[in-house]
C-alpha cells in the first residue's frame, strides 16, 4: 500500500440515505462515483476550477479511464462525513495514475487506483500530457 502524502487533496462528501442499499451501507457503485467526484475536484482545485467538463470543452483535453481498481476495507454509512484523499501516483508521457482513499471516523473504508490516458478530446486520440498541466501535476507526485 502507498503511504498518503501530506499534500494529498481532501474532498468531503456528505453521504445520504439515498446512497445506501437495504443493508444500510453505501451501494458499491456509489463508492466509484465518490472516487470520480474526488478526482474531478482534484483537477478543479489544481487548475483554477477547471474539472473534466472544462478540460474537455475549453481545453480539448480528455482523460478517459483505462483502469480502475478498488479495494474495500470497511462499509461506508451516512453516520459520518466521508473524506476522500486524492493524489497523483504517476505521470507518464500520455497517462496519469491517481490514488483515492475514502475514510470515515479516521478509518480507511476503501482505496482506489486509476489510470487515465490523455487525449485530444474532440478526436478521441491519444496525446502527450499538455506541458502546462504536466508542470502542475509534477508538484503533487510522491517523491520516491
Amino acid at each position: 500500500m502507498n503511504s498518503r502524502p501530506t499534500n494529498a487533496f481532501k474532498y468531503c462528501i456528505r453521504v445520504s440515505w439515498g446512497d445506501c442499499d437495504p443493508a444500510k451501507i453505501v451501494y458499491t457503485g456509489r463508492l466509484t462515483n465518490f472516487s470520480l467526484d474526488a478526482i474531478n475536484a482534484w483537477w478543479g482545485d489544481k487548475f483554477d476550477g477547471d474539472g473534466w467538463y472544462q478540460m474537455e470543452l475549453d481545453k480539448n483535453v480528455g482523460t478517459p479511464f483505462v483502469r480502475f481498481e478498488m479495494d474495500f476495507h470497511q462499509p461506508v454509512t451516512p453516520r459520518e462525513t466521508l473524506y476522500c484523499f486524492v493524489w497523483p501516483l504517476r505521470l507518464g508521457n500520455t497517462s496519469i495514475s491517481f490514488r483515492v482513499e475514502g475514510e470515515q471516523g479516521g478509518n480507511l473504508c476503501f482505496s482506489a487506483r486509476t489510470v487515465s490516458v490523455f487525449t485530444i478530446a474532440d478526436q478521441f486520440e491519444k496525446r502527450a500530457a499538455p506541458e502546462e498541466m504536466r508542470r502542475v501535476i509534477e508538484m503533487y507526485l510522491p517523491s520516491d
